[in-house]
């Protein structure tokens, strides 16, 4: 039996942090200028965090950053310049950041985008969600450790039931591309870095957690043809999720006292997912490839060579 909660579907990010304090505490989260980043930085920022909101464009992180202390009356909420497709911006961010980390939240995401690589030849969507973020974690590693507890979330998908990680072709070589399971490889590379980063981080007392955090129609779906949207939105309005609600899953493995120690694991609606053969209505469950320890050690390896080739220093 899986991990449950007294949350829900319905619940939102600030039901979900109702009660607990996070004064001097520090979280960074990612593509937190918009969607569910925004909610899931006001939430931990409405519990006495220290949030940074880490974002591609400055100009979007005040604004957000602005509204944050407007609606919590926290001050302690900045913004920070992140891209993560840019190992030189990661560099950046993780050189400036100083003393201990409690909670990361790997938020920010790509989705369905077209054919595109960035400057190392990486898939783009590969690329952001899944090695730019490994990249960014690695570096926070001593920030993590010096915290005792930390947590990182890592927001994946139910997306991640289109593919597994294809060792073989990660980056659509030999195959032709296809975004959506360009997307879903990303999206199951998520989990399994929160598999493998649990079993070798954990003795540094930090875990990791992945989750899906249910539909929302958020600027994600930009790449999406607008009759689908406008058809989804009618056939699948009574499962859609406001921001607020979205962000709730991503709240709940960042602050509950329920998961202190918990990780490795894949969440939804607030509680841990059903290993599934194939995804529930499109949405739940979670497919054991994503989950595979033999997987996730292969996943850390190949990444971290990948980023290795492309300049990066590992440090943690």
């Amino acid at each position: 039996m899986g991990i449950t909660t007294a949350f829900d579907a319905r619940s939102t990010a600030l039901e979900v942090v109702e009660g607990v304090d996070l004064t001097g505490r520090t979280a960074v989260v990612t593509g937190a200028a918009s969607g569910i980043g925004v909610e899931t930085a006001r939430a931990l920022a409405a519990a006495g965090a220290a949030v940074t909101v880490a974002a591609r464009s400055s100009e979007a992180a005040e604004r957000a950053v602005a509204d944050i202390r407007a609606s919590t009356g926290n001050e302690q909420v900045h913004a920070a310049l992140l891209d993560l497709t840019d190992l030189d911006s990661v560099r950046a961010f993780v050189d400036a950041w100083t003393g201990p980390l409690h909670v990361l939240v790997n938020n920010a995401g790509v989705m369905d985008t077209p054919e595109t690589y960035t400057a190392y030849g990486w898939e783009l969507q590969f690329a952001t969600n899944h090695l730019g973020h490994m990249a960014l974690t690695l570096g926070l590693h001593d920030a993590l450790a010096a915290a005792g507890n930390a947590r990182v979330v890592v927001v994946s998908s139910s997306g991640h039931g289109s593919s597994p990680v294809v060792f073989d072709d990660l980056f659509f070589d030999r195959r032709a591309y296809d975004p959506g399971l360009a997307y879903g490889q990303s999206k199951t590379a998520n989990v399994l870095f929160a598999v493998e980063l649990t079993r070798r981080w954990a003795a540094d007392g930090i875990t990791a957690n992945a989750l899906m955090p249910g539909g929302i129609w958020t600027g994600l779906q930009k790449h999406w043809d607008p009759t689908v949207i406008e058809e989804l939105s009618v056939a699948a309005a009574d499962i859609m999720k406001t921001p607020e609600q979205g962000a709730a899953t991503s709240v709940l493995l960042a602050t509950s006292p329920q998961l202190e120690g918990v990780g490795g694991r894949y969440f939804e609606d607030c509680h841990e997912a059903e290993v599934v053969d194939e995804i529930q209505h499109g949405i739940h469950g979670v497919r054991a490839y994503a989950l595979d320890p033999d997987a996730a050690r292969q996943l850390w390896d190949v990444s971290l060579a990948l980023l290795e080739k492309a300049g990066w220093e590992i440090t943690g």
